[in-house]
């Protein structure tokens, strides 16, 4: 059986506790309005509603937080994280304790709404890149403490992950090169960094000019090379330099206008903050059903 992404990512991110503490800004001492208005024994039922074409995502989020905030919810899917959405459609119905469905409401719309109008803008991208071998990816531009749901989200939205933080992978970027004094000398110094402390991870490095790949290509010793800030046209002669050398990664200022153009030069990954960073929500709503 395959992992859900969930248990992919247990290490680094407990989902649980996430929901304890998103409960805990939000909830504080209770929610008075529900806890007023809403009989103890009440049960209820809620349908979540579409209200914007798009992708959709969160879906196994929902679910989980639902049953982490009561096991006895009787909840049931019509739609699955990736589909294609469009005004009107309903993705679930839950039902169970109208107070615990109330005070849940805004927790499980704020991801849902948000994982899917990240995936919208990952399956977007993706399109534009068709017939291309290049594959949409996200970076560290995420919100604190959302990190986990955002890179969920491109992934459903058919793109894939960049590291998921700086402990799996090392990246050598313009800075780490500046301060070290060069590339040869920052490759030397990673090396000698994870032989020290028996370390085997993944090496990619950035180039800001063709001299810099030439160093790169002599040295040799890396994963992926970081093509930054370079024209499409610009990239294409810096892959023809890489060949099949070393996987191949395009960033800085690529979106929807241009990102076709740095597809078709051959890259291998077009890593685009944006996906994270600046994104708008999709509409979801969920309503409660008399």
């Amino acid at each position: 059986m395959t992992k859900s992404y969930i248990q992919l990512h247990a290490k680094h991110f407990n989902f649980k506790q996430f929901i304890i503490d998103a409960f805990h800004e939000d909830v504080g001492d209770g929610d008075h309005t529900s806890l007023s208005t809403i009989p103890a024994n009440h049960i209820g039922k809620m349908r979540l509603y579409v209200k914007e074409d798009g992708i959709l995502a969160g879906m196994e989020a929902a679910k989980e937080i639902f049953k982490i905030v009561d096991s006895k919810f009787k909840y049931k899917a019509f739609l699955n994280d990736g589909d294609k959405v469009k005004t009107g459609d309903i993705a679930f119905e839950i039902i169970g304790n109208s107070q615990k469905l109330l005070t849940t409401e805004r927790l499980g719309l704020n991801i849902m709404q948000r994982m899917s109008g990240i995936a919208t803008h990952t399956a977007h991208l993706m399109n534009l890149c068709k017939g291309t071998k290049a594959k949409v990816i996200d970076t560290r531009k995420t919100i604190l403490g959302f990190r986990f749901f955002e890179k969920w989200a491109v992934v459903i939205g058919g793109g894939a992950n960049h590291r998921y933080g700086l402990f799996d992978m090392i990246l050598i970027k313009d800075n780490h090169i500046d301060f070290t004094g060069g590339i040869v000398e920052a490759i030397d110094a990673v090396h000698a960094y994870q032989k020290k402390n028996k370390k085997k991870l993944k090496i990619e490095v950035e180039v800001r000019t063709l001299q810099d790949i030439n160093l790169v290509l002599k040295r040799g010793g890396v994963n992926r090379v970081l093509i930054d800030n370079f024209t499409p046209q610009e990239t294409k002669r810096a892959i023809q330099l890489i060949g099949n050398k070393y996987d191949t990664e395009s960033s800085g200022g690529i979106n929807e206008k241009n990102i076709a153009k740095y597809a078709a030069s051959g890259v291998d990954f077009i890593s685009v903050g944006a996906l994270t960073h600046h994104i708008k929500s999709l509409d979801l709503s969920l309503k409660a059903v008399k």
